[in-house]
Order: C-alpha cells, then sequence, then structure tokens
C-alpha cells in the first residue's frame, strides 16, 4: 500500500542511469582523469588515468552517485557515493541523475534500498558477485515521499551513519592497538612492569605434543578450520556436511587442544592455527596438524593461542612450506618440520600477565564489533520503516 500523500514510482521514473565508457588499455595515460573502476569503489586508489577529451556524460563529480551493476554482493555491487576526486567513469558503472527535484541523501538511501533487494534476488556467476542488466535496476519500485519527507528521513538516518562511522573509527583505534601490543608483547621488545627474567628460544615441540587419536565413535561433531571464526562445526560454517560417512579415520580434538590447517586461506598466507574453544570434542581431518600443551606449569594455552593468531610462525613457516603437488593452496609441511620451529618463551607468569592483557583487549575489540553489528543492523531495519512509509516522520510545522 502506498502511504498516504505519497506515489509510487519506478527508480527509472526518477532517475536517469548513464552508463560508463568502455576504457581501452591503448588509452590509458599517467596523467590525466582518473579512471572510476569497480576496485575505486572499494576504496582503491590505484587509478589508471584518461588524458584524452572527456565527453560530458563521463565525468563524475565528488559526491556523485553511482551504481555498479557489477561487483561483489554487500562490498562493489549497487549504489555507491563517489567520495574520490573528479574523473571519468568506466564501465560496469552507471551514473544517477535525478530527473525531478529529489534530495539526493534521500536518493542514495532509496538506492541502497534497492541494491539490497537486487542482491537478494539476483543469482551471479558465482556465490558472490552479482551482474546484472539495467532493467533489473530502473523497474524496481519505490515510494516516492514529498521533498520535506525525504529531507526529514535523510536527516534521520544520517544520525545513525554518523554513529556507525564513530564506532568504526573506535574499533579501528582497538584494532591498532592490538596490533602494536602484540608487536611488543609478543616478541619482548617492551616487558610488563616487573618482569625481567629471561626470554628462551625453543622448539614447537618442546612445548607441545602431537595429537593423533583416532576417532573410534566418540564424536560425530566434525569441525572446520575458519580463519574469522576458528574451530567451527561444518554444518554450521559450510551449511551442510563434507565429511565421509564413516568418521573413524579422523583425529579426535578435545577442548584445549590445537589444530593446525595447511591451507591459505583470506588474513592466514601460511595456514591458520585454531584451539578448539567452542565443544568439548570435535573430529577434524587427519590433514590438519592437532597438538596439545606438554606441561601446563611451563606453557600457557592463552599465550600461544595469541602467539599463533598474530602469526609470529609466518616467517618459520615460509621456511618449511611447499605447495601441495595438486596446486589448490594446500601447503606441504612435515610435522617434524612444523614442531621443529622455533617460539619465544617467556617466564610462566609473564605468559599468563601478557595473555591476560591480550584476552582483555580482545573483549574490548568484540565488544566494539558487537556494537557496530547491532547498529548496522538497527539502522537496515529503519530504513526499511522509513523508506517504505511503514513508519512515518514528524516534519516541524507538524510537530508545531
Amino acid at each position: 500500500m502506498v502511504p498516504e500523500g505519497w506515489k509510487l514510482e519506478t527508480v527509472g521514473d526518477i532517475c536517469d542511469f548513464i552508463n560508463g565508457n568502455g576504457f581501452k588499455s591503448t588509452e590509458w595515460a599517467k596523467y590525466g582523469l582518473p579512471i572510476i573502476r569497480i576496485q575505486n569503489l572499494n576504496g582503491s586508489c590505484d587509478f589508471n588515468y584518461f588524458d584524452g577529451e572527456p565527453k560530458d556524460r563521463w565525468i563524475v563529480n565528488p559526491g556523485d552517485i553511482l551504481f555498479a551493476w557489477a561487483g561483489t554482493k554487500g562490498v562493489s555491487f549497487g549504489a555507491k557515493r563517489w567520495g574520490g576526486p573528479r574523473g571519468v567513469l568506466n564501465q560496469h558503472i552507471f551514473r544517477i541523475e535525478p530527473k525531478r527535484d529529489l534530495d539526493r541523501e534521500w536518493l542514495y538511501l532509496a538506492l541502497r534500498l534497492v541494491t539490497q533487494r537486487v542482491e537478494e534476488k539476483a543469482h551471479g556467476f558465482k556465490a558472490t558477485l552479482v551482474h546484472v542488466q539495467k532493467s533489473d535496476i530502473t523497474e524496481q519500485n519505490l515510494h516516492l515521499p514529498p521533498l520535506p519527507e525525504q529531507k526529514k528521513i535523510a536527516q534521520i538516518l544520517s544520525t545513525w551513519d554518523q554513529a556507525i562511522t564513530a564506532n568504526e573509527r573506535l574499533l579501528e583505534n582497538s584494532q591498532q592497538q592490538k596490533k602494536a601490543l602484540i608487536q611488543q608483547l609478543l616478541t619482548g621488545k617492551k616487558r610488563l612492569p616487573g618482569f625481567d627474567g629471561t626470554w628462551e628460544e625453543v622448539t614447537l615441540g618442546s612445548l607441545f605434543h602431537r595429537v593423533t587419536t583416532r576417532n573410534e565413535g566418540q564424536s560425530t561433531n566434525v569441525v572446520t578450520i575458519s580463519g574469522q571464526q576458528g574451530l567451527i562445526r561444518q554444518q554450521e560454517f559450510f551449511k551442510k556436511s563434507v565429511a565421509s560417512e564413516t568418521l573413524d579415520n579422523y583425529f579426535l580434538l578435545k577442548r584445549g587442544q590445537f589444530a593446525y590447517n595447511k591451507s591459505y586461506s583470506n588474513g592466514y598466507p601460511m595456514g591458520a592455527i585454531k584451539r578448539l574453544n567452542r565443544y568439548e570434542d570435535g573430529v577434524v581431518t587427519t590433514l590438519y596438524i592437532c597438538f596439545e600443551l606438554a606441561d601446563e606449569r611451563t606453557a600457557d594455552s592463552d599465550f600461544y593461542e595469541q602467539y599463533f593468531e598474530s602469526g609470529q610462525l609466518i616467517k618459520g613457516l615460509m621456511q618449511i612450506a611447499h605447495e601441495g603437488a595438486r596446486a589448490h593452496g594446500l601447503l606441504n609441511v612435515k610435522p617434524s618440520d612444523f614442531f621443529s620451529l622455533k617460539v619465544h618463551k617467556p617466564p610462566i607468569d609473564e605468559q599468563k600477565a601478557i595473555a591476560r592483557l591480550l584476552v582483555t583487549t580482545d573483549r574490548e575489540l568484540q565488544a566494539h564489533k558487537s556494537r557496530l553489528e547491532q547498529l548496522k543492523i538497527e539502522k537496515k531495519a529503519l530504513m526499511q520503516q522509513l523508506l517504505t512509509g511503514k513508519r512515518r516522520v514528524k516534519l516541524e510545522t507538524e510537530a508545531a
């Protein structure tokens, strides 16, 4: 139903979509107007340039609304507000021009809502990619409020954007602080007050024992290593089980034990090491190297979880790892070489103190992430309500 005083319009009724130009590599130059490509909508400042005479329809100015009709869901596809320099528009991106008097901020938000709808319906040639026709966008319906109501809606939603931006900055600052702490505390470059004992360099095998216990019906909880989520159930991560029907030949992992996935993943160029924290037990593929602390009196599990997660083993792994014969990103790391890697070993009391500080920092980071995610969810719901008229705003004249 159309709210009282509003109109039902299509996106094509209220906007012109002006396509970019397909610049050939022979037209690229070292200087001139930057060519705005999909990657530049993601924040990349790596530009090619055009030094010829541009057509007016190619020109993009700061603040213009763009719509990428081919790109990655939630990243580069859809409506974007151009915040970069004046440039010329590449193909696969539309520049949006209102056909009538519209509040540009409201229009941008309305097109973000359209982006969500198109993404939900589109079937990309890969799971996360979207490639649509112009009509898939222009034929979308919009509820068009009067101009004063457009301005008020945009004003309300902008306060949520400000809160989101503030929380993003807090999160970024916290991440930088954690990174600095890791570089200082886990390498011994900076010592915590009250600690002056000698650090040792020892082999991984002197602190940990390999775990090769086979699962003989003890567990059906098949877990996999995710860079972002740690050891997590396959069913939850992949939305399906990719394990064999028989789990007896899998390794059985207990809570607090570690597993190393010898495969490249985003943010983990030499594979990820994760501790089983979520469950009492789990079964993992025998491609993983599993291990546990040999003696809790000399090594702290929390300390070494932080140590592994911070990438302190990357340099050593690069020296012993070779890509598998199938070249699918699987690294050929022998267990004997893995356990011969050198690691720092501070005195046990210092390990525990460093771990407590870093774990506290992680909790603060998680609180920022949760708050940011909640704000984004709330803004998305509010956009849906305000931009469709399910929830109306009060104008100043009405309030008076």
